[in-house]
Order: C-alpha cells, then sequence, then structure tokens
C-alpha cells in the first residue's frame, strides 16, 4: 500500500514526466501490437502539415526493456528538472529536444524507421550536467559516475558493436543530437540563472 502511494505521490509531482511515461507504454503497446499505426507516428513528410511527427518517434518504444530503461531515465532525470523548474519549462524543454535528436537521427540515417525517449534522455543529461555546473543547485545533483557512463555508452553505441551484439539498430545520431541541444539549452538557461543571481 505505502509503495503505491509513494508511485501516486511522484505522479501527482511531476505530472509531465508521469504523462510522457504514460505515452510511452502506449507507444510501446503501438509497436508490439498494432504496426499498421506506426506509420502515422514515424518521422517523415511534413510537406502535409503532419508537424507531430517531429515529436511522435520519442514515444514509440520497440520492447520492454526499451521502454524500460527510457523510463528509468526519464524518471530520474526530469523529475529533477520538473521538480525544480516547473511542468511548463519541462514540457518545453522535451518538445525541443525531442524534435530536434528526431531530426538529428532522420537527417544522419534518412531512414523514418526509429524511436524512443533516448535521444531527450540525452537532452535532458546535458542540460543538467551543464546547468548544473554553472549554477550548483542539491535538486542537479546526479549521482557520481552517471555522466561518465552515459558519455562512455553513447560512445560505445557509436562503434556499432551494440548493433552487432543485440541485433539492434541504435539511434546514435538522436543520442548525439540530444547531448548536444540538451546542453546547449544549459548552458543559456545556467548563465540566465547566474546574471538573475546578480
Amino acid at each position: 500500500m505505502s509503495q503505491q502511494l509513494n508511485w501516486l505521490l511522484a505522479a501527482r509531482q511531476n505530472p509531465v514526466v508521469s504523462l510522457l511515461i504514460i505515452a510511452s507504454v502506449f507507444g510501446c503497446a503501438v509497436t508490439s501490437f498494432f504496426p499498421q499505426l506506426e506509420r502515422a507516428l514515424f518521422f517523415d513528410s511534413l510537406d502535409s502539415g503532419q508537424y507531430w511527427r517531429l515529436i511522435t518517434p520519442i514515444f514509440l518504444h520497440f520492447g520492454l526493456v526499451h521502454l524500460v530503461f527510457n523510463s528509468l531515465w526519464l524518471s530520474m532525470l526530469g523529475s529533477r528538472i520538473e521538480h525544480l523548474n516547473g511542468s511548463s519549462h519541462f514540457i518545453l524543454l522535451v518538445l525541443v529536444t525531442g524534435a530536434v535528436s528526431n531530426m538529428a537521427q532522420y537527417l544522419w540515417s534518412g531512414s523514418i524507421y526509429f524511436g524512443g525517449m533516448s535521444g531527450v534522455v540525452y537532452a535532458l543529461l546535458g542540460y543538467i550536467w551543464i546547468k548544473h555546473k554553472l549554477v550548483p543547485n542539491p535538486v542537479l545533483q546526479l549521482p557520481p559516475g552517471i555522466v561518465g557512463f552515459m558519455l562512455g555508452w553513447l560512445a560505445v553505441c557509436m562503434t556499432g558493436i551494440v548493433d552487432v551484439l543485440l541485433g539492434v539498430g541504435v539511434a546514435n545520431a538522436a543520442h548525439l543530437g540530444g547531448l548536444v541541444i540538451g546542453m546547449l539549452l544549459g548552458l543559456i538557461f545556467g548563465v540566465l540563472g547566474k546574471l538573475l543571481k546578480r
């Protein structure tokens, strides 16, 4: 019962994080059980005004492991930003970084067949990493070694070895694009935070 209360409390404190995880569960269900609907959510031509395709690939997850890992990272990183800066700031951050990471993957690979929240996760990591360096805050303090681990994982994935060993495609350009835009936004908001503290 207390565990259930903890989940409800966390959901109330971080409503956007919770909604993003729920949307990812639906995205995973689409890829698993309704593949005919995938096409409407992939990053495809925007010529006909289907601008949701800039964002919707972040919700598509290809299997339970993919969903669980991205949801855990989203929860750990996103809840810090939503708690500190509010839900509006956080959702704008997700929308901007999701669109940029999806565009990076599409431009790099030329394929529309990708998905997952990991580009946004890397953006949140970059945002927290740089912003915390400029404007330290206990809420943004990450456990030791997290940044190094994530950067190491990014480097390993970019070698292509994970694709070969696990037989899955990794959206490396989305990860790198997310990290870069997240760091840039962390720099911008970090500098603004320093100026406002004066």
